[in-house]
């Protein structure tokens, strides 16, 4: 039998700091009876120290002391929960601009984006940022909390403002679902429980909204992908490989080639910690035996059908983030795709992504957090999909050679919703 994957929803929650994304992921937690007892007791602890009457909620994903201190969330904190219907794993990124490097890391395997704004203060342009980001990482089904309702009188005109100008930007980036809320992370009105005071929404909570969304949207694909992370010797001889599969399952008895050496062969076992399969379903880690002899090693790929590309040159999307600015003449970068590491050069770099218009404006440089497009020239042959249609083949990090800091987060192609300055 097929090992079950996808009953999980990885969600990030995303927005400018202020609007109550920590309130809002302690909120769901607290009042679905998630967390135990000793951490709220550490809650109200930190709460106390700096002076807050109640509890503040927020601390209950803002696990760092300086988290706790300064009353932001800085590195991703994760939480996991269980409801009746579903796994959550919830990514409660930060909304200062500066660790926006932090909230792509959040995003980058989640299926749905859990989006606080302020319903007095609108759609701001951190928050805009995050969507598009989300947006390029894709990411495509959005929950809207419109929270602080209290802070408006649960004004539906303000709540239908803000679900206006949300639902104008999911539009360009190609969200295919959005639900707004109107809640009050603070109160819990509209988290869990349904509130009476806002009388003429009919639509769910945020739980309801989280259990009916489609778990494992990121993963659709065309073809099986299986980068070989390790060679695992058989004991009386032969070879098996083992990696994590994405795009689609992958079968005993599929015809697939590897790449990049082209070798055309099947699938004769697939094995899980020790137990044979019929299938490996997609974020499996398995170990597969090929019916041929091949000297594939670490950083080649098993695919089937369609097949990826395998190309030294790349049309990419990147975010920067490292402090000085990308330059054409800068330092020496290597690329990380999949479990294969190779030299690179950046030839040229497009533009610079306004995410303001989602125009690509000229520029000769990237500073930190900004968007650019850029082409890349590998020592390596790298087999490669388009990120919107396999995340792990068609995702890269850039890397400093020197200090071996992470400097960028990569997309193979061209932002869809992205237009050139007329």
């Amino acid at each position: 039998m097929p090992v079950a994957t996808k009953d999980v929803l990885r969600l990030a929650t995303v927005g400018s700091v202020d609007d109550g994304k920590s309130t809002l992921i302690g909120r769901l937690l607290v009042d679905t009876r998630l967390v135990a007892d000793d951490h709220l007791d550490a809650v109200a602890a930190a709460s106390e120290r700096r002076g807050i009457g109640d509890l503040d909620l927020s601390f209950v994903t803002d696990g760092l002391r300086a988290e706790r201190e300064q009353g932001i969330t800085i590195d991703v904190a994760y939480r996991y929960a269980t409801t009746p219907t579903r796994k959550l794993v919830i990514a409660d990124c930060p909304g200062h601009v500066q660790y926006t490097r932090n909230m792509a890391t959040g995003s980058s395997t989640a299926d749905l984006a859990l989006v606080a704004v302020d319903v007095a203060a609108g759609l701001k342009e951190q928050t805009r940022r995050h969507l598009v980001i989300a947006a390029l990482l894709g990411v495509r089904a959005l929950v809207v909390a419109v929270n602080k309702m209290d802070t408006v009188e649960w004004s539906r005109a303000a709540y239908e403002r803000v679900v206006d100008e949300v639902g104008t930007l999911a539009a360009s980036l190609g969200a295919t679902s959005v639900v707004a809320v109107p809640v009050s992370a603070l109160y819990g009105d509209n988290v869990v429980e349904r509130s009476a005071r806002a009388p003429w929404y009919e639509g769910p909570t945020v739980l309801e909204a989280l259990e009916a969304s489609d778990a494992g949207a990121w993963e659709r694909s065309r073809g099986s992908r299986l980068p070989i992370q390790w060679v695992l010797r058989q004991p009386g001889g032969g070879r098996t490989y083992a990696g994590l599969v994405s795009g689609e399952a992958l079968r005993v008895g599929d015809a697939v080639t590897l790449l990049p050496a082209g070798v055309a062969t099947s699938i004769r076992s697939i094995r899980y910690g020790g137990r044979a399969l019929d299938e490996a379903a997609v974020g499996l880690a398995a170990d597969v035996e090929l019916d041929d002899e091949t000297d594939a090693g670490r950083g080649d790929l098993i695919a089937t059908a369609p097949l990826p590309r395998v190309t030294r040159e790349l049309e990419a999307t990147i975010c920067w983030f490292g402090d000085d600015p990308l330059e054409l003449t800068g330092g020496r970068l290597r690329l990380k795709h999949t479990s294969r590491t190779t030299p690179v050069r950046v030839r040229a770099l497009e533009g610079r992504l306004d995410v303001g218009s989602l125009e690509v404006d000229e520029a000769p440089t990237l500073s930190t957090n900004e968007i650019g497009l850029v082409r890349l020239a590998t020592a390596d042959p790298l087999v490669v999909d388009d990120y919107r249609e396999d995340r792990v083949t068609g995702s890269f990090v850039l890397v400093d050679a020197t200090t071996h800091a992470t400097v960028a987060a990569g997309m193979v192609g061209r932002p869809p919703f992205a237009t050139a300055r007329r």
